[in-house]
């Protein structure tokens, strides 16, 4: 069976761009890949007050994408030398979607991070190791990382995605 991929970005702007570049050429692989934009959920701001509101329709929707889910690719701009509020915001809804086994979600799954910068990107790339290993996933070594003045490198992200590919489909 193929593994199922999402590849899944807090941008409309050039991080969707790059998700889609990667859609592209993910066509190559024996899997199922899909872009998720997080900003196209409407999840609201996550606060326990709001939680008594009951479970948004988007978090069980998108909580359930990720369980089936064998792999994720994650891109997100760097917002103050950290990740974008749409995803931790996202992280935060998944945790509380009401699925009592909500770490399956994530735990174990392997996960390339990558980010289109305006500035450096380093700090988002960091900030993305640092939560989603500690949520659970492998995170795979080689980062993607590009901005206005280094393009993507079509050859290194060939290689992550098939090392995705490859783990994925254990």
């Amino acid at each position: 069976m193929k593994p199922n991929i999402l590849i899944v970005t807090a941008s409309d702007g050039n991080n969707l761009k790059l998700a889609n570049t990667l859609l592209d050429i993910s066509k190559e692989y024996e899997a199922s890949f899909e872009v998720v934009n997080l900003l196209d959920l409407k999840l609201p701001l996550y606060t326990a007050k709001e939680e008594k509101n009951g479970t948004p329709e988007d978090a069980v929707y998108i909580t359930q994408k990720f369980m089936d889910a064998q792999g994720f690719i994650f891109l997100a701009p760097e917002y103050n030398g950290s990740v974008p509020p749409a995803l931790n915001n996202t992280i935060a809804w998944i945790s509380r979607s009401g699925n009592e086994n909500w770490r399956e979600a994530l735990n174990t799954k392997p996960a390339v991070l990558g980010t289109h910068s305006g500035g450096g990107g380093n700090h988002v790339l960091m900030a993305m190791q640092e939560q989603f290993a500690f949520i659970g996933c492998n995170i795979i070594g080689r980062k993607l990382l590009t901005s206005y003045a280094k393009e993507l490198n079509v050859d290194s992200a060939k290689e992550v995605i098939s090392q995705l590919v490859k783990i994925s489909s254990l």
